[in-house]
């Protein structure tokens, strides 16, 4: 079986982690002009008490350091979860091409719901934007972890 969509379970893959080290399961992959991964990543937001430790963050702050640059021009994004209005900010100021996320997030997207950053006439970069990829899993990923938390 092909499988179309190796960077996005690359990113489910660090979401798993990120659960497993009681953080909120969301996973990050950034790939390289040439689709080389240059930086993964997923949610460190209650161990080190930084409410920046998103996966789409510290995926950016890596993939720029591997790079040199502050600009991710030609670079692609994977995120297990809708962006929130931070992250896409940092996507846009970081020159993202692409970013492909799995599940909609209803309450604090900020792509495609709530602040659709991407849509403002002061953003001045806006990347190619792709939901739904692997949504069914992203999804049951976070829904598992939040039902354990209750239970």
């Amino acid at each position: 079986m092909i499988d179309h969509f190796p960077h996005m379970h690359r990113a489910l893959d660090e979401a798993r982690k990120a659960a497993a080290a009681g953080e909120v399961p969301i996973g990050a992959v950034i790939t390289g002009p040439d689709g080389q991964v240059l930086a993964a990543a997923g949610n460190s937001i209650v161990g080190p008490k930084d409410p920046t430790g998103h996966a789409e963050l510290i995926a950016i702050r890596q993939a720029a350091q591997r790079l040199g640059s502050e600009r991710l021009e030609g670079c692609d994004l994977y995120v297990t979860l809708e962006p929130c209005a931070m992250c896409a900010q940092a996507m846009a100021f970081a020159r993202i091409r692409r970013v492909y996320y799995g599940a909609e997030d209803p309450k604090g997207g900020g792509v495609t719901v709530g602040a659709r950053i991407f849509s403002q006439p002061t953003t001045h970069h806006r990347p190619e934007v792709y939901g739904g990829i692997l949504e069914d899993e992203a999804a049951k990923l976070l829904k598992d972890f939040f039902r354990a938390r209750r239970s």
